[in-house]
């Protein structure tokens, strides 16, 4: 990773620096907040050595070392937002942590949810993981409003008619009268809780337990750090998975 003699592109500097992800980068430029050497630059501009970058008139620092950054496992509690605008949201994702580097989260866990979640100051791996969702497993508890009945675990399992297409299949086991376990390899806003309704219930508790190869295993509104081999193992999968995704550059 690093500037390289031939320069990198502008979204691709600004997620190595831990600004913001690659997507977002982008919005950056499109809203014309970014300069280079004190000019508006185009979508896709290369960075060179010794250029002066600037999101909203304010110097942006060269990328940082791999080994440099941060990446976390958190157990978000329900009513935490995941979001990294701590101006306009209170129950923010940042200020709940507190981490002295500049973080944000890995993709979503709605505020009624609970579970884990990644952060980094990474934002190249961010970009290789959201590129790379619908290949990765995460997996849920869920609790209903009512008993499970019927072919309710068999239609979860076999498709839903949702958002405009249907649910990919996926594994889903219960687990007491209201409880099943689900695990998705798709990222559909809201997917669970919209297969759910669909299907005549209401989610009143869910907690994600497991994304890829991490479990849950920390208390309520707490976190840690990746293990080396934790990290390894994540850049392995995502690395895997750019073989089979798009990314469009």
């Amino acid at each position: 990773m690093g500037q390289e003699a031939s320069g990198i592109r502008i979204n691709k500097y600004l997620s190595e620096v831990g600004h913001c992800s690659r997507r977002a980068a982008d919005k950056l430029l499109e809203q014309g907040r970014i300069t280079l050497n004190g000019v508006l630059p185009e979508l896709g501009t290369k960075v060179m050595p010794g250029d002066t970058v600037e999101v909203d008139g304010k110097p942006v620092g060269q990328p940082t070392k791999q080994e440099d950054h941060v990446y976390i496992a958190y157990h978000k509690p329900v009513g935490i937002v995941c979001t990294t605008d701590q101006k306009r949201e209170r129950d923010n994702i940042i200020d709940a942590i507190g981490h002295e580097k500049r973080i944000f989260p890995v993709g979503r866990l709605d505020k009624p949810s609970e579970g884990l979640i990644f952060l980094t100051s990474d934002g190249d791996i961010v970009n290789k993981v959201l590129r790379a969702r619908n290949h990765h497993e995460k997996e849920y508890h869920v609790t209903v409003d009512r008993p499970i009945r019927g072919s309710f675990i068999e239609d979860m399992a076999g498709g839903v008619p949702i958002l405009g297409t249907v649910t990919r299949r996926c594994e889903v086991e219960q687990t007491g009268p209201r409880q099943f376990r689900i695990v998705l390899t798709q990222g559909l806003n809201r997917q669970i809780r919209r297969m759910c309704e669909h299907l005549g219930h209401n989610v009143v508790r869910l907690k994600r337990v497991r994304i890829m190869h991490m479990h849950l295993d920390v208390a309520r509104g707490e976190w840690r750090d990746f293990s080396a081999a934790e990290l390894r193992e994540l850049h392995s999968l995502v690395d895997a998975s750019k073989k089979t995704v798009d990314d469009g550059e």
